[in-house]
């Protein structure tokens, strides 16, 4: 690395930076709109959650297939081929119009996000493995700086919804379309740059020896994923998604040598899994809750108030690790606790003080899980060069996808169905969904239809003091439902804290937590 002087490695830190700011701007720009997508369209929560949904798994596409190959064809092409995927994901979500039929629209929405999330995981391959090679003596500190782009991006994505949905009204596909100003930003920044290799290539390590840490155990938590996605998007049933799935988890052993792998990467795959279903899987509809609860403009200054927090925090982990003496694990450990008891806040909001407290506390627990994340595997497991970061960002966008945000859309239609049938059995026959919501092995629910729903929250705006009765009710059980959603997603973070207690007690038996080094 000894080309790549102080103005190289800066430039391609900002580059990275503003990658991940264009990801950020266009995640919460969609968050913002959802609502519109289900009233203009007639989308249930859970379409709603899938399209959502597809901005996570096709990230995790982008990320694990950029991770294998990065090494080998160059940060530069991979830059390229997510500049044209950014551009093409604005092409394909503009082309449903009004009189689209809901089916239509749904496809270019779900394939349009997917194609604008594999553009942001190419990017993340690229900058991920980059800054932690470029500072390795910090890598904790310069990932959770370079990651701090992603609130950035939120707040400024949910600041010109607010300005022009909520205030001139612009149509959605008019607010989308400014992501690609941070698009065009990145692409500048990362012409024309010198790219170092990684510690493991550098070191003449071969492909199947670096995959080898992730073996079988890892594999299997990413063919797992990869089968619900079968699933979701094709269409295909158990005996060929799970088969498809299990061909890969087969080639991938032959390539490994059927090595078992790494049992605390596999733990590690695990707790990111949780990572992403909770952290982006409640930021996809945390503006749509909070906005049901109490009012829209609030749920946007809500998240951008949050966001603001999370940004400030990533710029002090190096303040954490150096002063305060807690190790990546400890961090993480207690994110998840503060994380947990944010939500269950959050879930009896009924003021925007009430709010605040619930949702400042879990963004604090929210600020570090990602980047430190990543510094863990690329400390640990420095041997898997790029690969092990790649798999594990593809695996939290992953459950982010088919477990995170599809999931929270099943329980919003789950629990708010099943309120209003508990208030008033005539108006759920009349307001419930037309088709069933499904999700992993839960039994089907019907919600509310989105499309009537939305009716029903204009008609309130318009009400006044003299809302009908029937509005009421309806608009009642949605925020029941809402509240619902946050207490069972606060056992994500709980799940995540029992494991990384485990791995502090596994780091403080074998000598404490430490930065591996490769000896050839």
């Amino acid at each position: 690395m000894d080309e790549l002087n102080e103005y190289n490695r800066k430039r391609l830190l900002f580059a990275g930076f503003a990658a991940i700011l264009a990801a950020g701007v266009g995640f919460a720009i969609r968050g913002g709109i959802i609502d519109n997508w289900g009233a203009e369209f007639g989308f249930t929560s859970l379409q709603i959650g899938a399209i959502l949904g597809a901005g996570f798994t096709g990230f995790c596409f982008g990320i694990i297939l950029g991770g294998l190959v990065v090494d080998k064809i160059g940060y530069g092409k991979l830059v390229l081929l997510a500049l044209i995927c950014h551009v093409l994901s604005a092409v394909v979500t503009f082309i449903p119009g009004v009189d689209s039929s809901m089916d239509f629209a749904y496809k270019c929405l779900y394939w349009g996000m997917f194609i604008f999330a594999f553009a942001n995981g190419t990017l993340e391959a690229v900058a991920n493995p980059l800054i932690a090679r470029l500072f390795p003596e910090n890598r904790a500190h310069y990932l959770n700086i370079l990651h701090a782009s992603w609130p950035a991006g939120l707040m400024l994505g949910a600041l010109v919804g607010w300005f022009l949905d909520d205030g001139l009204e612009w149509h959605w596909k008019y607010q989308l379309m400014l992501y690609l100003i941070p698009t065009a930003v990145y692409g500048v920044l990362f012409m024309g740059q010198k790219y170092p290799q990684s510690e493991a290539a550098s070191k003449g390590i071969g492909f199947g020896d670096m995959f080898k840490d992730i073996g079988l155990l890892g594999s299997f938590v990413v063919c797992f994923l990869l089968a619900l996605f079968f699933k979701s998007a094709f269409g295909l049933n158990n005996i060929f998604a799970y088969g498809i799935a299990g061909v890969m988890l087969i080639g991938i052993g032959v390539l490994t040598k059927f090595s078992i792998g790494s049992f605390l990467l596999f733990f590690l795959f695990i707790a990111h899994a949780l990572v992403g279903s909770v952290e982006l899987g409640t930021d996809g509809w945390i503006q749509n809750i909070t906005g049901n609860i109490l009012s829209s403009g609030e749920g946007k200054v809500l998240f951008i108030i949050a966001s603001s927090i999370m940004f400030i925090l990533r710029f002090s982990t190096n303040f954490i690790e150096k002063h305060l003496k807690i190790s990546p694990i400890g961090i993480l450990f207690t994110c998840s606790i503060f994380s947990f008891v944010g939500l269950h806040i959050s879930s009896e909001m009924t003021t925007f003080a009430g709010a605040l407290l619930g949702l400042g506390i879990y963004s604090i627990g929210e600020s570090f899980f990602w980047p430190t994340m990543l510094a863990v595997a690329s400390d640990r497991f420095p041997r898997t060069g790029a690969i092990a970061m790649s798999v594990m960002g593809g695996i939290g966008m992953m459950a982010a996808g088919m477990i995170g945000a599809t999931g929270l859309g099943y329980a919003k239609d789950r629990f708010s169905g099943e309120a209003l049938e508990q208030a008033n059995s005539a108006i759920y026959q009349e307001y419930k969904a037309a088709t069933p919501s499904k999700f992993l092995f839960f039994p089907a629910a019907y919600g509310i239809d989105g499309k009537k729903l939305g009716e029903v929250q204009e008609r309130l705006k318009i009400a006044g003091d003299e809302p009908a009765e029937t509005d009421v009710i309806v608009r009642n059980a949605g925020i029941s439902g809402d509240r619902m959603t946050l207490k069972a997603d606060a056992f994500i973070p709980a799940a995540m804290a029992v494991i990384y207690l485990g791995m502090l007690l596994y780091f403080k038996r074998n000598g404490g937590y430490r930065v591996v080094r490769i000896a050839l």
